[in-house]
């Protein structure tokens, strides 16, 4: 059953159109008394920005910032911050985008193209406990067999993985811990955390002495970024 209506004070909108993210901003403002947004434009300062601001509590996302390269970079923030309502804002009208991020645990995904009343409406459904699905998911052209995602070891390449998450994984091989890493990328604890998530998540992996031995098995090692 959906819950009762909650309550958003900060979010992050993550979209690399400026442009979009003011008006996303103006919208959380004036319809939901959203008192702080943070706009960014990718993923990896998205990550910064959750990791540093434990009171954010609506993530917005594009599926085509930056850093964006699977849905299970969305699992992992879901998973690491799971009180954060999590909704994709997206030009894609692809059902299977669709699927996949509602596999990763997002709370809704709204189209772009969405007027500003329909966008409003979506992100009250989603207030009020439910989960948000654009109509053309009512298609009726084949689901890809196989379902939404990945996370099988061997049916994944170190392309699947961002910059960021290849330059993690190397760093994972090396026997490095997640304060080590942060140190190394000068990045937040918080935001390692997240990227080492999303590692497992997109090699289909339990933990991290897998990954190294996944990363070493097929020379990730060596594609990574320096």
């Amino acid at each position: 059953m959906p819950t009762a209506n909650v309550t958003w004070s900060e979010a992050i909108v993550a979209d690399d159109d400026p442009f979009f993210r003011l008006a996303l901003a103006s919208v959380l403002a004036d319809h939901f008394g959203v008192r702080r947004v943070h706009q960014v434009g990718s993923l990896d300062d998205a990550l910064e920005v959750l990791a540093e601001n434990p009171a954010v509590d609506l993530a917005l996302f594009d599926l085509a910032m930056p850093g964006m390269a699977s849905p299970a970079n969305l699992a992992a923030v879901r998973e690491c911050h799971p009180d954060t309502t999590t909704v994709v804002v997206s030009a894609s009208i692809l059902r299977d985008d669709v699927f996949q991020a509602l596999y990763a645990g997002v709370h809704g995904f709204i189209p772009k193209a969405t007027s500003v009343e329909a966008l409003v409406q979506a992100l009250g459904m989603v207030r009020e406990g439910f989960v948000f699905v654009p109509s053309f998911v009512t298609r009726t052209e084949a689901i890809p067999a196989g379902g939404p995602g990945v996370g099988m070891a061997g049916r994944v390449t170190t392309g699947t993985l961002t910059q960021r998450q290849r330059q993690v994984l190397d760093l994972i091989a090396a026997g490095q811990s997640n304060k080590a890493i942060a140190r190394s990328l000068s990045l937040g604890e918080g935001t390692v955390k997240v990227h080492v998530t999303a590692v497992l998540r997109v090699l289909g992996v339990p933990n991290r002495a897998a990954a190294a031995a996944w990363a070493i098995t097929n020379g990730a090692t060596a594609l990574s970024p320096t």
